[in-house]
Order: structure tokens, then sequence, then C-alpha cells
């Protein structure tokens, strides 16, 4: 028999094996002390069991597994089976999620994943650079062609929208669409360079895989969802879908309210690493350890593991975002390696050459870490870098 394997933290400490076999029953069968032999044995094959429990820092640790016949195959029933009624009871934090491998037919996982967005852009090497949309709410079409031209002028890899930028009468999702494949062939023509845009899919849940396609059929190379407002299955069934081509980019909106709290909800870990991988991401997106919103390095880089974890899912990129400047790229590369995404908004626009000049002054500094050179030596060749290190100065 096959099971779904979760770990949780708990505030006490006390009567741990107990507690946790509570957890187990409340889960599955409710009750088991209760029932006589012949109910016992005829629910042994669904009761939750417990794995382990352990103690460390004040705090306990259980481990429990729960049968797969227990759940439907979906997101839905899984957390609420392992995290549901439970979230509510108490100081406990799930801190880990491991689904069987008879689960892969229906959690697949990405089209494309590390190797698959690296193929399409034909970059292989090093981190990849993304920028972000910036100061286009309440801007038209004009505006927002002029800042893709800036981005990929710079030689970017990827662009993404503001996860707030909808769909929405003076920059409509289809015509950002089309001005984007617009852009991007012709910088592909004039450079023999791709690169990826992806663009926020919004709208009514039940409309959203309608409006992926219209979107990819206008011209869209990439996807930006805001998961954690939509839900796991919805990323899940859009990544499913062979009519949507196209990478998806999770954004971390939302999952502040289940990842801030030390005592409570979901470990970062496992929200933003573990789940997108196995519902179909190809790029996850979460706070850095840079940033005014920053996430603790530990919990930083442990969702960079859980995304480049091998398993039966395809490997995806992690992206550390939030507060990102050049100055910051050294860092980036020993916290988070190869396979990763280096993002900036601000960054890349507040350059006080523009924008074209702050993605170069990145791949100059990626350039330099990676061929094991100092930023400060770097900038003595790179005026780009020079003045981009002059405005955020170096981290080390």
């Amino acid at each position: 028999m096959a099971y779904i394997t979760a770990t949780y933290q708990l505030g006490v400490t006390d009567q741990l094996p107990k507690r946790a076999e509570q957890i187990a029953l409340g889960l599955t069968v409710g009750s088991w002390t209760d029932l006589n032999h012949l109910e016992q044995q005829q629910l042994e094959s669904f009761k939750g069991q417990v794995v382990h429990t352990e103690e460390h820092d004040g705090k306990g640790y259980v481990t429990i597994r729960y049968p797969e016949h227990n759940v439907s195959r979906d997101f839905s029933a899984i957390l609420t089976t392992v995290f549901g009624k439970l979230s509510l009871d108490g100081q406990i934090k799930l801190t880990d999620l491991q689904l069987p491998a008879t689960f892969t037919p229906d959690f697949p996982g990405a089209k494309f994943g590390i190797e698959g967005v690296r193929q399409l852009i034909q970059v292989h090497d090093r981190p990849l650079l993304m920028s972000i949309f910036k100061g286009v709410i309440g801007r038209d079409l004009v505006f927002l062609r002029e800042q893709l031209e800036a981005q990929l002028a710079g030689g970017i890899d990827l662009v993404k929208d503001d996860e707030i930028l909808y769909d929405n009468p003076l920059t409509p999702a289809l015509d950002r669409a089309r001005i984007g494949r617009e852009v991007l062939d012709a910088h592909y023509e004039r450079t023999g360079k791709r690169a990826l845009y992806a663009i926020t899919l919004s709208g009514p849940v039940f409309r959203l895989k309608e409006q992926a396609k219209r979107l990819v059929e206008a011209g869209a190379t990439a996807l930006l969802l805001n998961t954690f407002t939509y839900g796991l299955d919805v990323l899940r069934e859009l990544a499913a879908d062979p009519e949507i081509p196209v990478p998806i980019f999770n954004h971390p909106a939302l999952s502040g309210a289940l990842i801030a709290s030390p005592e409570y909800g979901i470990a970062a870990p496992v929200l933003l690493g573990t789940l997108p991988r196995i519902a179909g991401a190809d790029l996850t997106l979460f706070p850095s350890p840079y940033g005014n919103v920053a996430l603790a390095k530990d919990l930083a880089r442990g969702i960079a593991v859980e995304a480049t974890r091998i398993g039966e899912t395809k490997t995806i990129l992690p992206v550390p975002s939030a507060g990102i400047h050049p100055g910051l790229v050294a860092q980036l590369v020993r916290d988070f390696g190869v396979d990763s995404v280096i993002n900036a908004g601000g960054g890349v626009h507040g350059h006080p050459q523009g924008a074209a000049a702050g993605v170069i002054a990145f791949r100059q500094a990626l350039d330099a870490a990676l061929a094991g050179e100092s930023l400060t030596s770097a900038a003595h060749r790179h005026e780009e870098l020079r003045v981009a290190l002059d405005a955020w100065g170096i981290t080390k």
C-alpha cells in the first residue's frame, strides 16, 4: 500500500506519541480503541499511522502517513486530509509533505522545468536573469511596449508582468500578448536571442483555461499565476493541458498568510517549493533573504532545495525575489547556485542610466561572479555595473 507522508511541528512536547496517535486517527478513521475487533480489522487499511516522533529545541515533531486510497487525486483532498481541520488545532505547522510515486500520473509536474525553460531560451550554463514590469498600472500599451523593449535591449532572459497587472482596459491581456510577441520576435531577429514574457493570467476561475489558451493564441510565451489566490488545483489543471504549451510562473501572493508564523501554517519550503513543483509550475517565486520583504535564509534556500529536488517530477527554477540589485549577484550565486533565476524590478528600472543599463549591469555582475572576479574589480571595466554599485552598494 502507498502512503502520503506528512511531518508536523507542534508547540508542545508532553505526551508526544499520544498526541501523534490522536492526529493520525482524527484525520482518518476518527477513533480506534472504541471499536470492536471486527471493526478494527475492517478499518485497519484506512487508519493513519504514526511513523516517528521526536523532541528538540522545545518543540515536538511527528511524522504520520495516510493511506493513498483515503483521498481523491487532487490537492484539495490531500491538504484537507493532512492539514485541514488540524490547522485550526493550536500551535501546529506542516513542515514536510511527500506524495507516493503512485500519484505521479495525476501529478506529473511541470511541462518544461529547468531544462525545458533553458532550452526555450538557449541559456544552459548560468542563472537566468528576469525583470519585472513596474509602474504600468494606469499607463497605456505604448508605455508597455517601450518598457519591454528597454528590458530586452539589455539582454534579459525573462520578463514578467507585475502580479497586480490584470486584464484591464488600458493594457488588455490579449494586447499585451500580441505586442509582447511582436517585440520578442523583433528582438530575436535583431540579436538571435530568445526571451520569454510572462503575462498575468486573471479572471473568473472557471474561465482561466479558456483565457490561457486565448493568450497563447495571441502570442503569449509564458504565464504568471497568482496560485494561492486561485488554488493549487487550478495550477495543476493549467499545467496539464496540452493546449497551454508555455511555461507557468508561480507567484507567492497571499502565501505570507500561511508561511509567516513560526508556530502555525505551512512551512515555506513546502508551500513555495514542494507544492508548486508537484502542481506543475516551471518557476516558483518567493521572497529573497535580502530585501524588506525577506525570508530567513534557511527557509529561502529550503524552497530552492524543494524546487530542484530530483524525483518523480521535473525540477523547477527557484526565483528569490524582492530587494534584488546588481550588488547582490555574487551572494545570489553562492546561496542559490546556477539553477536559479535572478529577478529584479527596482534593481533594473531604478538604474540611473535606465532599464537597459540596469539589465546590462546585472549581466556584468553575473559574468564576474561566475568567473570568480570581485564586483569591485569588474566595475572598473564596466560603467553600467559601476553606476549600479554606486547606487546600491555590494552585499558580501
